[in-house]
């Protein structure tokens, strides 16, 4: 910013260009090589990295204002990246994530669905559906976290009531949007209120007034939908009272307009007691979170070849998944290539690595077929890199005590994922 005569910051457009030159440069060739000159093979958005953009975009920023020295500009930085408002935000999504998390495992989220669906008649499955979406959503502060957990009990609903699957899931993801978008602990939420200035019930209310209007139409054509089809029978779906009390408690203070930071840690202790009341949380899972993009769809490559029907469901491209992030690759003992290692010493270096906390029937399973993985995505398609006389090549990872992990150069997960996928 530049100052008047009164000596107050007036505010320049120059300004702006580093942000738009990141987007110029992320999103612009993002869309131009996916959808425009998309290449076979190539996600459009990965040709550049995000990290490079905003690298160009920062240079840019530090070129302008030549009435500042380079450390002056380099402080200014630091002090806009210690900024109250950033660390904050920081404090809370990681807070919002152990949230998401905790509600997840200990079965909240399931057993409240459960809780409401059994009280919905079945002629109205489908817009209940929907409800229920928006108000889990709301709750957890996630869309993703709420597809992935309602999205089985869609299809349940489906296959007992005969409704399209399309339709059920689809109505899932519409809900959890539409409750993303309202959630007083979204990502969302907490970034626009936080750099903004302004309190969460007035960011509240504002998408309100844009997004209920659309949330009311879809619901009467839900409605609608259920009084002319036939009545359904869906079922009954079981539950626990004690694990879906914490999520109405959350959302009730988050509607009362509780400091966000008391409703997640109220939110994580209920979901952390309820849990172990229960018995569906124990001391390790309560503290553990888990991910499996690779192991998902590997299970819906098995029951494939088994004859079973399957649908995956993501609410992103299949390639955007956290599994293409993993780019370090397998561990395996492969035969004929041991050079003194064994899968007994495989198996003696994860437990250890895992501080013997792994279950060790499951480490040894995996250990011994390890070898069988490594050639089962091979023949899928997965091109594993070779050293110059062809043998396998290896290399050292964290706590290994032999050159044993199979990599596919720098982009192990992706080569995996995409693999799958053609699978």
């Amino acid at each position: 910013m530049n100052k008047n005569e009164t000596g107050k910051p007036q505010a320049d457009p120059k300004g702006l260009l580093p942000i738009l030159l990141f987007l110029v440069l992320y999103l612009g060739n993002g869309i131009y090589f996916e959808y425009i000159r998309p290449t076979e093979g190539q996600m459009g958005f990965y040709v550049v990295s995000v990290v490079l953009a905003f690298s160009i975009a920062l240079i840019a920023a530090f070129l302008q204002n030549r009435t500042k020295t380079f450390d002056e500009k380099i402080s200014i930085c630091a002090k806009g990246i210690g900024d109250d408002n950033i660390v904050i935000m920081l404090f809370i999504f990681l807070m919002a994530g152990a949230f998401s998390g905790i509600a997840k495992e200990a079965g909240g989220a399931a057993s409240t669905a459960n809780l409401l669906l059994n009280i919905i008649p079945g002629r109205f499955a489908v817009p209940g559906l929907f409800a229920i979406a928006c108000l889990i959503s709301m709750a957890m502060g996630t869309s993703v976290g709420t597809i992935s957990v309602l999205t089985p009990i869609a299809c349940a609903v489906s296959q007992n009531g005969g409704l399209p699957v399309l339709l059920c899931v689809g109505t899932v993801v519409g809900g959890a949007m539409f409750g993303d978008n309202l959630s007083f602990i979204s990502d969302t939420t907490i970034a626009a209120t936080k750099t903004q200035g302004v309190e969460m019930k007035d960011k509240f209310r504002t998408n309100f007034k844009v997004a209920c209007p659309a949330a009311l139409v879809t619901m009467a054509i839900l409605v609608i939908y259920a009084v002319l089809s036939r009545g359904a029978a869906i079922g009954t779906f079981e539950y626990n009272i004690f694990q879906a009390l914490p999520y109405f408690a959350v959302l009730l203070l988050s509607i009362l307009g509780v400091n966000v930071f008391l409703v997640l840690i109220v939110g994580i202790i209920l979901f952390v007691f309820a849990g172990i009341f229960t018995g569906s949380l124990t001391y390790a899972t309560a503290l553990s979170s888990m991910g499996g993009g690779i192991s998902g769809m590997c299970c819906a490559v098995k029951l494939a070849e088994a004859g079973i029907q399957v649908q995956i469901v993501s609410p992103h491209p299949s390639e955007r998944s956290q599994s293409v992030m993993a780019a370090g690759g397998i561990n395996a003992v492969l035969k004929g290539y041991e050079q003194g290692d064994s899968v007994a010493c495989h198996i003696e270096d994860t437990l250890k690595g895992g501080n013997y906390l792994a279950g060790k029937e499951a480490v040894t399973g995996l250990c011994g077929h390890a070898d069988e993985i490594i050639r089962y995505l091979e023949k899928i398609g997965t091109v594993f890199s070779v050293e110059e006389n062809g043998n396998p090549a290896r290399r050292a990872f964290g706590g290994q005590s032999f050159n044993r992990t199979c990599f596919c150069g720098a982009s192990t997960g992706k080569q995996i994922v995409s693999a799958l996928i053609m699978e």
